[in-house]
């Protein structure tokens, strides 16, 4: 998947002259990892304009949808302080394992890394974090769901949806491993941004399902 990935497939969402919004595939991570052999959506969105970007905020190696990058020092903090205050409006696209009879709910449950990159929950010494979930539409062993989290935990979503019994479908880490393993990418996609421009107006930016994400839905329907 990364070797296939290059800097003229990567889709702008929005840019102006402080900041740009890309469609991140699933498969690649947000920034550099240890291996710098690799490429990075930042390398090669940097590759793309020619032009140094600044890292804003990070979507999981495995997920897809929009992200923001900014072009500057002080467009970069604008919108670490957008994200720091919450201000930023972040929905996502998630498919889970089981069907929830809530039309709507909130998780709160407080979250702290358990050593390896897990994430889990825990109740004294976990950071307090908070996900809003809403039922888009039920099919016959699944649901799938829009997402609003508040708080902007490592793997927030992944392991609120776990801890209340519904697994988001493809993810290994959080979930049977040996059911997980058979859908073909974890089926979470970040669908929305909403976030004001220094010029004080708000901008809204969607990003698109791949087609990896719209073929197990499909998939999902039929069955």
């Amino acid at each position: 998947m990364i070797n296939m990935i290059d800097a003229d497939s990567i889709e702008i969402l929005f840019e102006n002259e402080d900041l740009l919004a890309a469609n991140k595939p699933e498969g690649i991570s947000s920034i550099t990892e240890n291996d710098t052999t690799l490429n990075s959506l930042h390398s090669l969105l940097e590759k793309k304009i020619d032009k140094k970007l600044f890292i804003v905020h990070r979507l999981d190696k495995e997920v897809s949808g929009v992200i923001l990058f900014a072009k500057n020092s002080r467009t970069h903090k604008f919108l670490n302080d957008q994200f720091a205050e919450r201000k930023v409006k972040k929905y996502y696209t998630a498919l889970v394992i089981g069907v929830i009879k809530e039309n709507e709910g909130i998780i709160r449950k407080p979250i702290r890394e358990f050593g390896s990159g897990r994430m889990g929950i825990d109740d004294r010494k976990g950071k307090p974090s908070e996900t809003k979930f809403r039922v888009v539409q039920r099919f016959k062993d699944y649901t799938l769901l829009e997402l609003n989290p508040s708080t902007g935990r490592r793997h927030q979503l992944r392991v609120h949806l776990y801890s209340i019994g519904y697994p988001i479908v493809g993810d290994v880490r959080y979930g049977d491993k040996t059911v997980q393993e058979k859908y073909s990418r974890i089926m979470l996609h970040a669908k929305s941004l909403e976030f004001q421009l220094s010029n004080g107006n708000n901008e809204y930016v969607e990003a698109p399902f791949p087609s990896t994400f719209s073929e197990t839905l499909s998939d999902i329907s039929d069955s």
